[in-house]
């Protein structure tokens, strides 16, 4: 569980999160409550993904 939950005070005010994802445990317990199943989880873990790709970034004016 170490490996995949995370505690950092300067990270979603300290609460317990997916490494490396910054969702807070209870947010994924109140979508699984919800009805919310793990493929619907992982769908939008996909797509959150598929948004973050980017073909480059500048750099902007200062």
């Amino acid at each position: 569980m170490e490996n995949r939950i995370t505690i950092n005070p300067a990270l979603c005010h300290g609460k317990p999160c997916v490494r490396g994802l910054r969702f807070p445990v209870e947010s994924v317990l109140e979508w699984l409550a919800g009805g919310m199943t793990p493929e619907h989880n992982q769908a939008v873990l996909a797509y959150a993904a598929r948004l973050a790709h980017v073909n480059r970034i500048e750099r902007l004016a200062a």
